[in-house]
């Protein structure tokens, strides 16, 4: 399968990622390590994701990540919104839409990536939040998957708070 920054690369115009649970991979040593107290510079730490979304906002893609949450957020939510700075540096446009708000909007079952009007990186989780083997499936064939796709993460974008404005 083809590998995420070579779809990153490949984009022209937009990549958007929705995600739509309240917890990932629990035992990720970062989310670990915040939750002894450490602290940690999440640009440094994440930096081949900052060279990979500044090059590719350098090309023209904008780069999009919504997030439907429950509130109160779950500690790993309230992790990943403290971390966000490193999203929202590196240029990506960041909103949060709670759960309650989004019960009229048709979605897909899983978290995805769209980049331009295809293809669809559908990302694969287990009960826990952990990444099965084959945790992606990229689906470039199915122009009625990507149209719920866009037009789902549309309709959550329109509805989110800012980053800059979400207080958890």
């Amino acid at each position: 399968m083809i590998a995420f920054d070579e779809l990153l690369a490949q984009a022209q115009r937009s990549a958007v990622h929705l995600e739509m649970r309240d917890s990932y991979m629990l035992d990720d040593p970062t989310f670990v390590a915040w939750q002894r107290g450490e602290t940690m510079d999440p640009v440094e730490q994440w930096r081949p994701w900052v060279e990979l979304v500044q090059a590719a906002l350098a090309r023209g893609v904008a780069i999009r990540r919504a997030r439907i949450i429950s509130e109160p957020v779950s500690a790993y939510v309230r992790w990943e919104y403290e971390t966000t700075t490193m999203n929202v540096e590196a240029g990506e446009q960041v909103r949060w839409l709670p759960r309650r708000r989004a019960t009229d909007i048709p979605l897909p079952g899983n978290d995805f990536w769209l980049f331009d009007d295809s293809p669809v990186l559908v990302n694969h989780f287990d009960g826990n939040g952990q990444k099965p083997d084959l945790g992606y499936e990229l689906i470039d064939d199915d122009p009625t998957l990507a149209k719920l796709c866009a037009s789902a993460f549309e309709a959550v974008w329109e509805r989110a708070i800012p980053h800059e404005e979400y207080r958890p």
